[in-house]
């Protein structure tokens, strides 16, 4: 019901925060809504598709799933295949739809992390089998998503696994590494390239250049806070009229804000909660830890997606460009995310409470050792 209602609240609000740019860029005041109504509608065949498959299988499925996902990744990268576009190459073109490999990513790693940690037990403790293992992996994408420049979404990618390594059993010390390498690392590529530096920047002192590069914050919050508590009205935004770049994307949400209100923007708010609660009792009946993992890697995902989107609205942290979950516009995110939920239906059907079984039986001895693992997460 959450997925269903912010599917349909995205779509009623990407054609209002699009229809503008959409009449003067392509003549057509439905561009953006009609290939985001088509987008749902994949993502709901593969939310369907993922739900009735037992998600067991994504365990034999993990290694092809990252295999296609590092080709993607590595694709968007070559001249001549990937879409460039303001200096960065993300996209690929298939003729009639373009799709983004990095959004892809980020289910197919959850889907491989998971899969490999649930398979490596106590060794998840041992430095040289689960740190160095798992640093190489998640550096090896984040890496190939840095270079696109996509900084945002290595951020979500890092932080996702970075949860499943914690739940899975890692040690704190190892965690600890793990953060203060990132740390060290997300430095330096701040100061690596201006335009990083320039978000920094507007974070700390957006005042001190309004038409630079304090633009963009200051206009959303000019949208948000011109809501007020009850909103100007669905459809009433002033600031989608090229005054917010991106407002039917990364800025949706100011959209959202400044036309709904304040309550406008909790009832979202709510159905975000609602959807990670709802998620969280799925991961407690989980029959297996890899179920737990799936469902915390997925939980993860939009969580800090959306917390991430919505504190760089609201200037509660630097902006970084990504899209808020189910509610912008943008193909590739709205089908992996999709597929996502389906996963996560999938692991609720055959909860503890639930009369399903898998249809592939394992063997006795195999049944042995997932019961006494399964002890430990009961």
């Amino acid at each position: 019901m959450a997925t269903a209602s912010l599917v349909i609240v995205g779509l009623l609000t990407v054609y209002s925060a699009s229809f503008a740019v959409g009449h003067l860029e392509y003549g057509n005041t439905n561009y953006f809504v009609t290939r985001q109504a088509i987008f749902a509608l994949v993502g709901l065949a593969l939310l369907w598709l993922f739900m009735r498959m037992d998600y067991h299988r994504l365990r034999y499925l993990s290694v092809p799933m990252m295999a296609v996902a590092l080709v993607g990744l590595l694709a968007v990268l070559l001249p001549g295949v990937g879409v460039e576009r303001n200096g960065a190459s993300r996209w690929l073109d298939l003729g009639l739809l373009e799709i983004q490999p990095s959004e892809f990513a980020k289910l197919a790693i959850i889907v491989y992390i998971s899969a490999w940690l649930a398979s490596r037990r106590d060794d998840i403790k041992k430095f040289s089998l689960g740190f160095v293992p798992f640093v190489l992996m998640v550096g090896l994408v984040g890496g190939l998503v840095v270079i696109e420049p996509d900084m945002g979404t290595t951020i979500i990618i890092v932080l996702t696994t970075s949860t499943l390594f914690f739940v899975a059993g890692a040690p704190l010390s190892h965690l600890a590494l793990l953060i203060g390498v990132g740390a060290l690392m997300s430095f330096g590529l701040i100061f690596a390239q201006e335009y990083r530096l320039d978000r920094l920047t507007s974070f700390v002192a957006a005042g001190e250049d309004p038409q630079g590069t304090g633009f963009h914050v200051l206009q959303l919050l000019i949208a948000f806070g011109s809501g007020g508590p009850a909103g100007l009205g669905w459809g009433a935004s002033r600031q989608k009229f090229f005054y917010l770049p991106g407002a039917h994307t990364d800025g949706v949400f100011a959209i959202i804000g400044e036309e709904l209100g304040f309550i406008g923007a909790v009832a979202v708010l709510s159905l975000f909660a609602f959807l990670i609660y709802r998620s969280f009792k799925v991961v407690m009946n989980s029959r297996d830890q890899f179920g737990a993992l799936l469902g915390i890697g997925i939980i993860s995902w939009i969580g800090c997606q959306t917390i991430i989107n919505i504190g760089g609205i609201t200037r509660t942290i630097p902006l970084t460009g990504i899209p808020l979950p189910f509610l912008s516009y943008g193909g590739s995110s709205l089908i992996a995310l999709l597929a996502g939920v389906g996963i996560l239906l999938n692991v609720s059907r055959y909860g503890k409470d639930k009369s399903y079984i898998p249809k592939e039986r394992p063997s006795p001895k195999a049944t042995h050792r997932r019961s006494s693992y399964e002890r430990e997460w009961v």
